[in-house]
């Protein structure tokens, strides 16, 4: 029987490589276009279209990085005429995590809503690429575009936001390009793997990425020859290390155009519309929470509790078994965490165990990282696969003969590994009965698992937990980031290399430091470098003054 269960009814991604520069906004609002008429059976049917535009009640849109609109829901709502009876006009915070996390609230809206006929729109996008090209002529703000609501220089950037005041901001770390590493060290550590073998794991990984990528058309690189795990192992040249042990092949590329759009209503209503069944994709449920924001708050560097709650939640709210979800999309930042939502799931990341591919789009750095909107682009292409797979039946697992694709999880992440949302996506219908969930299973923040205490001024013996270094432009090592915990107490303790040596000890790739021991103390007392801002140093000898 026909309900207000929610189904996602269109889709489109929207790529712009031409030269003339486009801003987000047009983006988006031609991405909204086409899933409006992707939603319509063919051939395209205007009057449809015109129906759902008059019955949006809800329009979300993903924040971008790329420009500071003063209030970009109501000019995209303006734009496509459904004021005022759009009544849920909303602007996500910033965090990779929000696509899936938006779509999760439309759907439970939609499941909610008094009337059947209630559509609700999620949308975002990016124009980083014409943003760069603007920028690099001088041509700030880009000639045209919406009046900004705050001055340009301050657009939003996650390697270039300032960091603040705090422990991290004193040792210079605390952008993404520093903090995923110190996971990925941690995890290595943690699985015993050699730098060695960890790196070329990695790059195994992306290269299988960026096959998928190669033959995804939104893909910011599709016509371009798929990079290599050679390719990408290869450190030097344009491939420099950023941080180690990621150089920038394994860093998302951010430099694109690209938008898209979900559209979603109740299932009622899309028969209503003549919506045939097999273009209708079910939001199961979904599940999000977040890790301290802090990252030297958190247990350890080997694992993401909100990663493995949110994935876990988002199962059990859907009521899915993780051996019945056939197709995945991994948030890729970096490598670790596509790992680490792996390990939860027990999937092979590369080599002969492999079964089951990790991404739909072909990760950040392949695919393109759109801003916060990647993985608006993993629920159009996942819709678009389940679609082709759909078999009409009307339970789960029928039909007999191999297993077809049913089931999609969509893992988004935000942050410095900070936010999580999970959302599953099925061409099955709910069983009788169950609706969507009423709420995010979630508590807002993971707080009921024991952290370090952290030390802000150590001295004396200490053991690293993890690190990383960063490297200049011409390939050399300029600043270690060490964790670790002080022998006398198990306390926490920020800090920077001491001196030229240490830091070419921690450079080493033959040998795994973690678990190595040395010296700690603070900078102002301990001479070496000097420097009075409050940071604390760290060396394999131990300093006179100790």
């Amino acid at each position: 029987m026909a309900s207000q269960t929610p189904v996602i009814i269109g889709v489109a991604d929207i790529k712009n490589k031409t030269s003339k520069p486009i801003e987000p906004k047009d983006l988006i609002l031609s991405s909204i276009h086409a899933a409006l008429d992707n939603a319509s059976p063919s051939p395209k049917n205007p009057k449809i279209k015109q129906s759902l535009l008059t019955h949006t009640t809800s329009l979300s849109v993903v924040r971008p990085w790329t420009w500071p609109y003063p209030d970009l829901p109501t000019l995209l709502a303006t734009s496509l005429s459904i004021l005022p009876h759009c009544t849920h006009l909303e602007l996500s915070a910033h965090g990779g995590n929000q696509p899936a996390k938006l779509l999760d609230e439309a759907a439970r809206r939609i499941s909610l809503s008094p009337s059947p006929s209630t559509v609700a729109i999620v949308t975002g996008g990016e124009s980083l690429a014409s943003l760069a090209a603007c920028a690099k002529t001088g041509q700030l703000p880009p000639p045209g575009w919406t009046k900004p609501a705050q001055d340009v220089e301050s657009v939003f950037s996650p390697t270039t936001r300032d960091l603040g005041e705090d422990v991290g901001a004193k040792h210079g770390i605390g952008a993404p390009i520093h903090v995923y590493p110190l996971y990925e060290v941690g995890l290595r550590a943690k699985t015993g793997q050699t730098p060695q073998e960890n790196h070329r794991k990695s790059a195994e990984l992306y290269a299988d990425f960026a096959a998928v990528a190669a033959e995804n058309e939104v893909a910011w690189s599709y016509g371009e020859p798929a990079m290599t795990a050679r390719d990408i192992a290869a450190v030097g040249g344009r491939n420099r290390m950023i941080c180690s042990p990621y150089p920038l092949l394994m860093n998302a590329f951010n430099t694109v155009n690209l938008a898209a759009a979900v559209v979603v209503t109740s299932e009622a209503f899309a028969l209503e519309l003549g919506i045939a069944r097999e273009k209708m994709i079910y939001p199961l449920g979904g599940a999000g929470t977040k890790d301290a924001e802090h990252f030297w708050e958190r247990p350890d560097f080997y694992s993401s509790p909100s990663i493995e709650r949110s994935i876990t939640g988002a199962l059990e709210v859907s009521g899915v078994r993780k051996e019945e979800v056939d197709v995945y999309d991994f948030y890729s930042c970096f490598p670790v965490v596509p790992k680490l939502a792996a390990r939860c799931l027990d999937l092979s990341v590369v080599g002969p165990g492999k079964k089951k591919e990790l991404t739909l789009l072909g990760g950040l750095t392949s695919f393109g990282g759109a801003g916060n909107n990647y993985s608006l682009h993993a629920v159009t292409e996942m819709v678009r696969r389940l679609r082709r797979s759909s078999s009409g039946s009307t339970g789960r697992g029928k039909g007999g003969g191999e297993r077809k694709e049913e089931n999609g999880l969509i893992l988004a992440n935000g942050g410095v590994l900070s936010y999580q949302h999970v959302i599953i996506l099925s061409n099955i219908r709910p069983a009788a009965g169950r609706s969507y969930p009423a709420k995010n299973p979630l508590k807002e923040i993971v707080d009921d698992i024991p952290v370090p205490q952290l030390e802000l001024n150590p001295e004396g013996e200490c053991v690293i937990e993890t690190y990383t270094i960063s490297y200049s432009r011409t390939n050399a090592p300029e600043t270690a980031f060490i964790i670790g915990r002080l022998v006398s107490s198990g306390k926490r303790f920020l800090a920077n290399h001491a001196d030229t040596a240490t830091l070419k000890e921690l450079a080493r790739m033959d040998r795994e430091m973690v678990g190595r021991k040395g010296w700690v103390w603070p900078a102002d007392i301990g001479g070496k470098g000097g420097d009075r801002g409050g940071r604390n140093i760290f060396g394999f000898e131990k300093s006179a003054s100790l």
